[in-house]
């Protein structure tokens, strides 16, 4: 198909892009795959709220049971951990690290802010991150616990109130180096184990490897998609930087990568997928997808094709929300046993496949719930 690094004869609607993206997503049709690979699929799946990461993973499931992300966590087949934007996400081992390559290739703690607020110099950093990895060497230490064994050295004392509960800023940077991880949830206090003691765990030492599997990955799950997306997940949210993005770009355009014409927007997509893709049909399946799902995330919400941009502030904003073809169309909220679905813009949906979805997820949900259109 066509040459490389050079556009494809494939012109395409972004109604199928959108479905082949939704095939990709593992929500038309939905797949069989276990929580660690769903998560490997989306690359990151928001991890603030254990029920919203949870229903994210099993509404891209046929059959689930409760409980299959945290027992993936405990066995180490998922990681979770600070990446995008600061947030949490769940990760998976085998591409995790690369995520994190591209996060820490920003070097926040050379900054002069970081500095002077921590005391600590860009040569600090190796020692404190080996006093961190033989503190966890024995196990999960809570917050307060890992503050203790640090300022035990005289060196790194005056870092304790670092430690104490919403202040996690210096610890994000040893998250990104890989010397720890969020430990599973057990009392509810928040604890952190060694990452690099996991066998499934990859390391990523060489950036330019790991950005590349990056940006293919992207692509390979939310493309096809704009340069300026690539940019907008990879860049703006793990600080990878924008000369890295282009010239990795510009490497996989050479023989990984294609270009598509999608209604006169060059979009990108791998080379693997091209035919697939070219092939594919729009879609009008209905999906009620969390808050803050990595379907919108992914793209981001200012991007119109997947969120109307009318509609961008209550997506942003957190709300639970309902696609038709790939598109969102409205939000939903569970309240008792009621799904109550709202519109946009005064629509009346499909009903046949809005109750159908509304079973599924009352399936994944264990309970019996009805359908409640609000206008």
């Amino acid at each position: 198909m066509g040459t490389v690094g050079r556009p494809v004869d494939v012109a395409l609607t972004w109604a199928q892009a959108l479905a082949w993206r939704a095939r990709r997503h593992l929500l038309d049709p939905v797949g069989d795959d276990p929580a660690d690979r769903v998560v490997a699929r989306l690359g990151a799946v928001p991890a603030a709220s254990d029920d919203a990461a949870e229903l994210a993973v099993r509404v891209r499931q046929r059959t689930s049971e409760p409980g299959e992300v945290g027992r993936a966590l405990a066995e180490g087949r998922l990681v979770r951990t600070y990446a995008f934007r600061g947030a949490t996400h769940l990760l998976a081992p085998a591409d995790g690290g690369a995520y994190l390559a591209l996060r820490r290739a920003g070097r926040m703690w050379e900054r002069a802010s970081w500095r002077t607020s921590y005391r600590l110099e860009p040569d600090d950093w190796p020692d404190l991150r080996a006093v961190v990895r033989e503190a966890l060497a024995d196990g999960p230490l809570t917050r307060s616990e890992l503050g203790d064994a640090v300022a035990a050295h005289d060196r790194f004392a005056h870092l304790r109130p670092w430690f104490g509960d919403g202040t996690d800023t210096l610890l994000m940077p040893l998250t990104w180096f890989g010397d720890m991880c969020f430990a599973p949830a057990g009392d509810g206090r928040t604890a952190f184990q060694r990452v690099d003691t996991d066998p499934p765990w990859v390391e990523w030492p060489d950036l330019d490897a790991a950005g590349r599997h990056a940006v293919l990955a992207y692509l390979g799950t939310y493309g096809p998609a704009t340069p300026d997306r690539v940019h907008y997940w990879l860049g703006e949210g793990l600080g990878a930087g924008r000369a890295r993005l282009d010239r990795w770009l510009a490497e996989l355009r050479e023989d990984a990568l294609v270009e598509v014409d999608v209604e006169g927007d060059v979009a990108l997509v791998p080379r693997e997928h091209a035919d697939d893709l070219a092939d594919t049909r729009p879609t009008d399946a209905v999906r009620l997808l969390p808050a803050f799902d990595q379907w919108v995330l992914g793209p981001g919400t200012a991007d119109p094709r997947v969120v109307p941009a009318a509609h961008r502030g209550i997506v942003s904003r957190g709300a639970a929300v309902v696609t038709v073809g790939g598109v969102v169309a409205g939000t939903w909220r569970l309240t008792g046993d009621d799904v109550r679905v709202t519109w946009f813009d005064g629509a009346d949906g499909p009903r046949g496949a809005l109750a159908a979805e509304i079973e599924r997820l009352g399936t994944v949900l264990g309970r019996d719930v009805r359908p409640v259109v609000e206008r």
